[in-house]
């Protein structure tokens, strides 16, 4: 976030018009004309600011995205970014509040997927497959159930279409969920093996009862 000043323009406004009515009403034939008009200037300046003053403002500045210095991984995000760019674009074209609850989740656990890869650059490859599939299809099927509603037409094929785009999209969010947690596989059973290895020491030590 940055901060400008805006500076009113109704002091200079104010100028002006001192100038033209002192000009209309007065004469400027001696310097002390031009001084007595210099001070009313400066004093109607002075008043006008204080009455009128500079206007702060906030202005909200994008952050950079943040990217890993692999020019593939960062390919890969850059690719995602995308993708959840025109999903978000496309739920605010859909006026299903179902629907744009369930494009919602799927935005969210994408977004979270690429901030793994972000993070931990090892699951480029799951991530990849991820892209090259499931991201184009959903994709797909949000601009056609966009593209059907859009047509303000009801018909079998029409409403059967945008009917089963609506189920799908309940089966693709339990699929991107899989996904996600599936990216954890590694670290879950390395984990395991720490456990097993701190337990099997325990127990050696005799600080854990051993099993029988």
């Amino acid at each position: 976030m940055i901060e400008i000043k805006r500076k009113s323009i109704i002091p200079v406004y104010g100028l002006a018009t001192v100038w033209v009515l002192y000009c209309l009403l007065f004469p400027l034939y001696k310097t002390w004309h031009f001084i007595v008009l210099a001070c009313i200037t400066a004093l109607t300046y002075t008043v006008l600011v204080r009455f009128f003053p500079d206007k702060m403002e906030y202005i909200e500045v994008p952050e950079e995205p943040e990217r890993t210095g692999d020019e593939k991984i960062d390919a890969l995000l850059l690719e995602g970014e995308a993708a959840v760019a025109e999903m978000k674009k496309l739920r605010e074209a859909i006026s299903n509040e179902t629907v744009q609850s369930k494009v919602d989740d799927i935005v969210e656990i994408t977004e979270k997927i690429y901030k793994k890869l972000l993070i931990e650059p090892s699951v480029y490859t799951q991530v990849k497959r991820f892209a090259d599939f499931f991201l184009p299809t959903s994709i797909k099927l949000l601009s056609t159930y966009d593209r059907f509603g859009q047509s303000g037409i009801e018909g079998d094929n029409i409403t059967g279409t945008m009917n089963r785009i609506d189920t799908a999209l309940d089966t693709t969010l339990s699929s991107y969920k899989k996904f996600f947690d599936s990216l954890f596989e590694d670290q879950a059973l390395d984990i395991e093996t720490d456990i097993a290895v701190l337990e099997t020491m325990l127990k050696q030590d005799g600080f854990l009862e051993k099993d029988f």
